[in-house]
């Protein structure tokens, strides 16, 4: 009977030191990194869904620029078949490749958007307005959902690194830090636009 007590004594304070061991909130924590990690995909998602059409548009007006038109739909192909899940978000050289193929697709989408310029009759056509309204949009939703994805990232890396938590966090779940998004060297530096005025 003694010992019985002794366990019904014990058991709560057993559940009670465990749940503030991260049992609830490592998941939680590792669960908004998931879910920032979709908003950005889905935002990375949507330029790559409208690249195909501002490419088609540009072609029937800028015909000699081939070299950037080709560059951008390389850089798309690529972009696309570079695919992260949420198991690949603790790995620094699969997020690193990633954000690569997204950086050169970026690049070489602003090349192209500032080819434009030099093409009144392009200037003027609505679809390519449109389009290019709607990749502005979302190049802005891609950059707060990398701020939100970094973030999620942090709160995470705080979590599993910090007493109670960190202890559940290595024992029962084995968990890793996730890698943030950091700034490429590009960004490091204002691009240099020259417009073509030959066309």
């Amino acid at each position: 009977m003694t010992r019985l007590r002794r366990f019904g004594l014990l058991a709560p304070l057993a559940a009670i030191s465990l749940a503030g061991c991260g049992l609830n909130s490592v998941p939680t924590a590792e669960e908004k990194v998931n879910a920032a990690w979709g908003d950005l995909q889905a935002d990375y998602q949507r330029r790559a869904d409208l690249i195909p059409n501002l490419v088609e548009t540009v072609k029937g007006y800028a015909q000699q620029e081939k070299t950037v038109l080709t560059q951008v739909t390389e850089a798309r192909a690529k972009a696309t078949s570079i695919q992260l899940n949420a198991n690949d978000l603790s790995d620094p050289a699969k997020v690193q490749a990633f954000q690569n193929a997204q950086s050169q697709l970026g690049g070489s989408l602003g090349r192209l958007l500032a080819t434009f310029e030099a093409y009144p009759d392009l200037k003027s056509n609505e679809n390519f307005l449109t389009l290019q309204s709607q990749l502005e949009g979302t190049e802005n939703r891609i950059e707060i959902a990398r701020r939100d994805y970094n973030e999620a990232v942090r709160q995470y890396n705080t979590t599993i690194r910090t007493f109670p938590d960190a202890v559940g966090a290595k024992i029962f779940y084995g968990s890793k830090p996730k890698v943030p998004f950091e700034a490429t060297a590009e960004a490091q530096r204002a691009p240099s636009v020259t417009f073509n005025t030959a066309g």
